[in-house]
Formats: C-alpha cells, sequence, structure tokens
C-alpha cells in the first residue's frame, strides 16, 4: 500500500508545482554561484603555488643530490691524483736502479702515463667544480623562489580563508535548501536541470521569458509557445538553447 501511495502522490505533483521547484532550485544555485564568484580564481591560485612549491623543491632535492655526487666525483679524482702522485715518486725512485735503458724507458712510459691521468683528473675536476658552482647558484634561486612562493602561498590563504569564513553559513543554507528542493524535483527533470545548467555558459538551466525573448540566449519565442508557457501544463524548453522556460508570474 505504501508503494501505491507513493505513486499516487508523486502523479498529484502538478506540472506547475514542478516548473516552481525548478525556478527555486535555479534561485538558489545561481546563489551559490555567487558565492563561489565572490571567491574568484583563489582556490586555483592557491592550488598553482602548491603545485608549484611542490616542483621547486623536488627540483632542490634533485639539486642536492647531484651536488652531493659532483662533490664525491671530486673528492675520488683528488685520491685518484694522489694515487699517480705517489706511482710517480716509486717510478722515478725505481728509475735510479735500473739495469739497463729498456726498464729506464718502460719506467718513464709509466711517469708519462701517471701525468697524463693527473692531468685528466684535474680537468674533470675543473669541469665537475663548474656544474657543481652552476647547480649551486640554480639552488639558491629555486630556494629564494621557495620562500616567495610560501610567502605568496600563505597570503592567498588567508584571503581565502577569510571569504569562506565570511560566506560558509550562507553557502551552508543554500546548499541545505537546494538539497531539501531537490527532493520535490522528480529524478529525470532533476538530471535534465543538472545537465543543462553544466552546460549553460552563466548557469542558467531555468529562465523567463522576458520581452518576449528567452531570459538565456534572448533568442524571440513565438507568441503560440508564450501561451503554452503561462499555462504550465508542460515543461517547455527553448528551441535554440535548451533552457527550460518558465513565465514571469511564476
Amino acid at each position: 500500500m505504501a508503494k501505491m501511495d507513493s505513486k499516487t502522490t508523486a502523479t498529484e505533483v502538478s506540472v506547475e508545482d514542478k516548473l516552481k521547484a525548478l525556478f527555486d532550485l535555479q534561485k538558489v544555485a545561481s546563489e551559490i554561484d555567487k558565492i563561489k564568484t565572490l571567491r574568484g580564481e583563489l582556490p586555483l591560485e592557491v592550488q598553482d603555488l602548491e603545485d608549484e612549491i611542490a616542483g621547486l623543491e623536488t627540483r632542490m632535492t634533485n639539486l642536492q643530490t647531484d651536488i652531493k655526487k659532483l662533490n664525491d666525483d671530486i673528492l675520488a679524482k683528488k685520491n685518484e691524483i694522489k694515487d699517480a702522485e705517489l706511482l710517480i715518486k716509486k717510478y722515478e725512485a725505481q728509475q735510479s736502479n735500473v739495469r739497463n735503458n729498456r726498464e729506464y724507458d718502460s719506467l718513464t712510459k709509466e711517469i708519462e702515463f701517471q701525468t697524463l691521468e693527473i692531468e685528466l683528473c684535474e680537468k674533470r675536476i675543473k669541469e665537475f667544480t663548474a656544474e657543481m658552482k652552476s647547480k649551486n647558484e640554480l639552488l639558491e634561486t629555486s630556494a629564494k623562489l621557495v620562500e616567495e612562493r610560501t610567502e605568496d602561498l600563505k597570503a592567498k590563504k588567508a584571503e581565502l580563508e577569510e571569504i569562506i569564513t565570511e560566506t560558509r553559513a550562507e553557502e551552508e543554507r543554500l546548499i541545505a535548501k537546494s538539497k531539501e528542493i531537490e527532493t520535490r524535483i522528480e529524478e529525470r527533470l532533476l538530471t535534465a536541470f543538472k545537465r543543462i545548467r553544466k552546460n549553460a555558459r552563466n548557469g542558467l538551466a531555468v529562465v523567463t521569458v522576458a520581452r518576449d525573448a528567452c531570459g538565456g540566449c534572448f533568442n524571440k519565442i513565438p507568441p503560440q509557445r508564450q501561451l503554452d508557457i503561462k499555462q504550465r501544463k508542460k515543461v517547455i524548453v527553448c528551441e535554440y538553447c535548451g533552457r527550460i522556460l518558465v513565465d514571469n508570474d511564476l
């Protein structure tokens, strides 16, 4: 019996009541839109700043890793130079005790090889030092940017929080009212309303006929169609923009 009563109640809702509920829902939705407009681009700006800071911090971590590796590479090359210098001293000492020219020439070649190794290591150290200097400068620049962006983020968040605090109670009241109105609208119409509203540039899914034209796209509405709208016997949409049309007296 409960199911039958529910169906009976649903069928008893007139088209006029449906249109009134849709129009009320549109008014509430527009008020919520005004609150969101008041916040403007602040939520997006906050998100962008947070993303930028996260990216800069990741870059700084990578730079610090690179700098540490370069420093380790420089130390390794310095140790290679020390080893080469020790070998040169060893070979030079051995040259004093050679038995023939062949041994002397062999040691001379070893000394020349180690000398070249030292030169190569010194070249690498210069390259690593230059690269490390560049990365340190970039790290310093990134750190300053993080500091600046963090201050910007702090200011934007404070501004956004102030607006949210001022409008929170009103927004919550409107959202609750919106949900209450939605319970009076059948699912099919509600789905259509949300779809139209989503696609509408100004968020208007329900508009009045003003000066013989659609209040959404401003195209002319034929007299017979205006009469049908005023009679409120069926849900009528604009043939140009698809918005739901209601008369001013509703």
